[in-house]
């Protein structure tokens, strides 16, 4: 799964960059990953985990991502499962989740990320 991730996943924040492109603390990102407000996961390249560069816009976690990431966690994805689910293209998006949310197409994801649960 790691590897999976550094195929899908170009550009990764450490807690620490993730705070400062939040404009809050560390502890507050930590705080925000376990209140499912940001993702964190672990990849192959660090042991660590680390936040994706593209669940960041304008300062602030991208519009509806907890929402997506809520329904990823009802349906038991970890959180390394999340991401992969988040980066790979679904043709019927189309395009990538990620994607799809920053582009302000949260309701379609969040309708196959609920669909996961059953």
């Amino acid at each position: 799964m790691a590897q999976t991730l550094d195929a899908l996943i170009d550009d990764w924040l450490t807690w620490e960059e993730a705070a400062a492109e939040l404009e809050t603390t560390v502890s507050r990102v930590r705080q925000r990953i376990r209140e499912k407000d940001l993702l964190a996961a672990r990849s192959a390249s660090s042991s660590r985990p680390r936040v994706p560069a593209l669940l960041i816009a304008d300062g602030a976690p991208i519009e509806g991502l907890r929402g997506t990431l809520v329904l990823l966690d009802d349906a038991r994805f970890s959180d390394e499962e999340a991401a992969v689910w988040l980066f790979t293209p679904d043709d019927t998006l189309p395009g990538r989740p990620v994607d799809a949310l920053r582009e302000g197409r949260g309701r379609e994801v969040r309708r196959r990320a609920q669909a996961l649960g059953f």
